[in-house]
Formats: structure tokens, sequence, C-alpha cells
């Protein structure tokens, strides 16, 4: 399985940016499908997550109430909605793909995920 994430940019405090995942899997509804992210000089952090059927979703606490995850299984994409954005969000942003025979149940482990894209940066300047 393949990940393109797609989206990232330098924005001001407040603003709005879109976040993609276009995805290779042949079967992409059997992924839980999550992004994550990634801070100089810090470890990798769950950001949110979304099932396979697309019912299910989990947000970090720093994003809760700013960003939305949503997935299309028809076309293969993941996204990420963020909002009101701040300067602690900036970080190279991953998506990644967790092979799961759950249907409706998010992980935020980074090591459960057997597939990952190459980030996307997003910089929020204050």
């Amino acid at each position: 399985v393949q990940l393109q994430a797609s989206g990232g940019g330098l924005v001001q405090a407040g603003d709005s940016l879109r976040l993609s995942c276009a995805a290779s899997a042949r079967t992409f509804s059997d992924y839980n499908m999550g992004w994550f992210r990634q801070a100089p000089g810090k470890e990798r952090e769950f950001v949110a997550g979304i099932s396979r059927n697309g019912v299910v979703t989990s947000y970090a606490d720093s994003v809760k109430g700013r960003f939305t995850v949503s997935r299309d299984n028809a076309k293969n994409t993941v996204g990420l909605q963020m909002d009101s954005l701040k300067p602690e969000d900036t970080a190279v942003y991953y998506c990644a793909a967790e092979r799961t025979r759950f249907i409706a149940a998010v992980t935020h482990t980074p090591s459960n995920y057997d597939y990952w894209g190459q980030g996307t940066l997003v910089t929020v300047s204050s």
C-alpha cells in the first residue's frame, strides 16, 4: 500500500487547511486510517483516526473541535480538515494505514499502523 499525503503549507494562526491522503490499496476499506504529526525535536503523535467504515472517529485532545477526519472509500482517500490552526500545530503530518479485521475501532498507537505516507509540512505562523 502506498500513501501520498498532500495539502500542507504555510498559514497564519486562525486559518484553515485541508490535508488529503490518497491510497493505492486495492481494498481501502480493509484499513483504519490515521493522521499523525511530528514537530521538530518531538515524538510522532496521534492526531486523528477513522475506522474502516468511516463510522468511528477519534481525535487527540489538542485538536478536538478544530480538526475533522473523513474518508471516501470509493475514491481511496482520507482527509483532515484543520480549522482554527495554532502555531503549536506546526509539524510534518503523516497519514497511515492499519490493516485490521475490526470494522469500527481506531487505534492511536503508531506501531499498530502498517503503512505510512511521506509526510506533508504544515507551518502555522503567529
